[in-house]
């Protein structure tokens, strides 16, 4: 028997992948499904189809009803939900990274919900650097230190590679879902269903 595995791929900027982040862990261990979780940039993606901001933006009736939604998903879900006053999109470049360094090193699962609590839990801006460093030390480690790593040559190739396989396996937004068969589940929405489908084509 195959072992069932789904791609999580993900966004810290997109708000739908929040919900999903914070879901996914119980989800897959409930089905028996291992979960790689897959950080990556929308941006060259929204660019790529003539977008300079999210689609949220782009069409504001449908960024009106996108938080609306998301505040009564994270109600039923018990999740804590305060949209910060800054930008939106929030750039997601420096959390990318630190959690490419963070998966490296077994954290990075932790890191990513982190974040997301903190952006769209608490309203917090990740694309300040003292947000993040108060998150690496509340998991124990080192600022300094994954920072440093964080800026090497090596986790910056990584990004912009992972990026690029994200747009060339079609990716268009996030949250997505891959399959070892390459069938694509865009949206927290979604989830369930794509680990019923990782779970089905492993048997």
């Amino acid at each position: 028997m195959l072992v069932a595995v789904l791609d999580f791929w993900f966004e810290f900027a997109s708000t739908y992948s929040y919900p999903a982040a914070m879901r996914i862990g119980a989800l897959a261990g409930a089905n028996g499904v291992e979960i790689r979780w897959r950080p990556f940039l929308l941006g060259p993606i929204f660019k790529a189809q003539g977008w300079e901001t999210s689609p949220f933006n782009v069409y504001p009736a449908k960024g009106r009803y996108m938080w609306r939604d998301l505040e009564r998903l994270c109600a039923d879900l018990g999740l804590p939900f305060r949209p910060g006053p800054g930008h939106f999109p929030q750039g997601s470049l420096l959390a990318s990274r630190v959690a490419l360094v963070g998966f490296e090193d077994g954290w990075g699962e932790e890191f990513s919900r982190a974040v997301y609590r903190a952006e769209f839990g608490e309203g917090k801006q990740i694309d300040d650097p003292a947000v993040i460093t108060e998150l690496i030390r509340a998991l124990g480690h080192s600022p300094e230190t994954v920072f440093a790593r964080a800026q090497s040559a090596s986790i910056k190739d990584r990004l912009r590679a992972q990026s690029a396989q994200a747009q060339q396996l079609g990716i268009f937004g996030a949250p997505s879902f891959i399959t070892a068969d390459g069938e694509i589940f865009w949206g927290n929405d979604r989830l369930e269903q794509a680990l019923a489908w990782a779970k089905r084509i492993a048997v």
